[in-house]
Formats: structure tokens, C-alpha cells, sequence
């Protein structure tokens, strides 16, 4: 196979990550998260990761944030290890929290050029960039409120204008939606989704919900306790007819 021919390398590479907690020697006194976990995400893939409650999402989804390091195995986000090289990952990883955390001292814009603030860009440009983002989330004129004055659905667009605002190529996503009414977070799911994809981002989405995981992901990974992949399904590789047949899938292998 010539270079041309060789895929690309996967934009996030976890192999054969085991996490224990506590001490590994000694097994009534430790925890194991996530054993022996095998994933690759490719450049301007959608992921959601499903799985129940205490499954090992949110230790795989710190490890790839670079805020955990893996007891064995390799974590690698665009080829480097985010534990060890957590500041050459700067402004190239965005999250968005279950909540919003915004500062309450902080306009909306404010908030958003926090970001941008850390990576040092001129005080003009991060403020333009602020108030574009902050339009394109539907929240012209809300510039200079304060975060008491939004609902939370204005509250988690000013979070994910934040996050899109640093042009971080991945999104790593910690049930952003999981507060909000059904109607808002359907809508606020559409349109992140659509920006995904209109900016080709990797994104990866952890939830509970079948319904979300259906809806946001272009692939979905459900997790079993001790995170370990039990189902991993592409949109592409599925028809659209057989696509709603991946839900009662999905269903079984959580009721487990």
C-alpha cells in the first residue's frame, strides 16, 4: 500500500485503556472504570457514547480531556497523550458541560471570550468573534446580559458558543442538554448538530438517552460496566428504514 493509499490516523485513539481507581494490588480495595477499551474516532466523526449510569463514560471522557491518565493502555487525541501534553492540546479540545458554568460576573460575550482570553487573542478579534457566535446561537441582543437575566436554554448556547468559539476541532460533550425541557433540547440538539457538521468538528457526546443518541449521533457506542464496547453502529452503514431497528438494539443491551 503507498502513502497516498494509507488512512488517515483516527483523531482519537483509545488502546486497550484499562482506569482502576484505589489499588490495583489489592482487589477488594479497588475499582476498575474502564478495562481493557478498544476506540477509534475518526476526523469529523459524531459520537455518541450511551451507556447506564456508573458504566465508565465519564472516566473515558476525562482520560480523553486529558484531566485522567489511563492505568494502562494508550489515550492519544490528534497522536499526542492529552495527560502528559495537556497544554500542546490547548484550544484544541472545547467542552460543554451538563451545566452551563458560566461566570455569573461575566456578560454573555464576556463569557464567551473567556476562551479566547486563555489563548491570547487580541481583545477586537475575540470580541468580534464573541458577538458572531453568540448571533449564530440566536442570542444577538443578549450580549451584555448577565447569566441571571438568560433561561437555560439561552445559558447552554452561550456554553456552546464558547466552546465553537475557541475553533477547537474536537467537542467532547457531557450530556450539554440533559437539563433542559424536551422542545429546547430537541432544538438546541438540532442546531449543534448542524454546526458539527457545517464546521466538520469531531465531536463525541456522552448520554443516557436513546432518544438523543439516536437523534445527534452519526455513530453510536454503548458502553457495559466496566466500560467495554457492547454495540458500535454507523448511520452509513445502516439504511434509513433500518435505522429506527438500532433503538430496540440499543434497548436490550441497557436492560441487561
Amino acid at each position: 500500500m503507498n502513502a497516498a493509499a494509507r488512512p488517515d490516523p483516527p483523531e482519537i485513539h483509545l488502546g486497550h485503556v484499562t482506569k482502576t481507581f484505589g489499588r490495583p494490588r489489592h482487589a477488594a480495595e479497588s475499582f476498575t472504570a474502564v478495562d481493557d477499551l478498544v476506540l477509534d474516532i475518526a476526523q469529523g466523526e459524531m459520537v455518541a457514547i450511551l451507556g447506564k449510569t456508573g458504566c465508565g463514560k465519564s472516566t473515558m471522557f476525562n482520560m480523553i480531556a486529558g484531566l485522567l491518565a489511563p492505568s494502562s493502555g494508550a489515550v492519544l487525541v490528534q497522536g499526542r497523550d492529552p495527560f502528559r501534553h495537556f497544554n500542546a492540546l490547548r484550544g484544541k479540545i472545547a467542552i460543554v458541560f451538563q451545566n452551563d458554568r458560566l461566570l455569573p460576573w461575566r456578560t454573555a460575550v464576556a463569557n464567551v471570550e473567556l476562551g479566547l482570553e486563555i489563548l491570547d487573542m487580541p481583545p477586537l478579534q475575540r470580541n468580534e468573534t464573541a458577538r458572531y457566535w453568540l448571533s449564530r446561537l440566536g442570542l444577538g441582543g443578549h450580549e451584555n446580559d448577565y447569566p441571571h437575566m438568560l433561561s437555560g436554554g439561552m445559558r447552554q448556547r452561550v456554553s456552546i458558543a464558547r466552546a465553537f468559539a475557541t475553533d477547537a476541532k474536537i467537542l467532547l460533550c457531557d450530556e450539554p442538554f440533559s437539563s433542559l425541557d424536551e422542545v429546547t433540547g430537541q432544538r438546541l440538539r438540532t442546531e449543534f448538530a448542524d454546526l458539527v457538521r457545517e464546521k466538520r468538528k469531531t465531536a463525541v457526546f456522552i448520554t443516557h438517552s436513546i432518544d438523543e443518541a439516536m437523534q445527534i449521533g452519526e455513530r453510536i457506542v454503548v458502553l457495559r460496566r466496566p466500560a467495554k464496547i457492547a454495540y458500535d453502529v454507523r448511520r452509513r452503514d445502516v439504511s434509513p428504514q433500518a435505522w429506527e431497528a438500532v433503538r430496540p438494539n440499543i434497548r436490550s443491551i441497557l436492560s441487561e
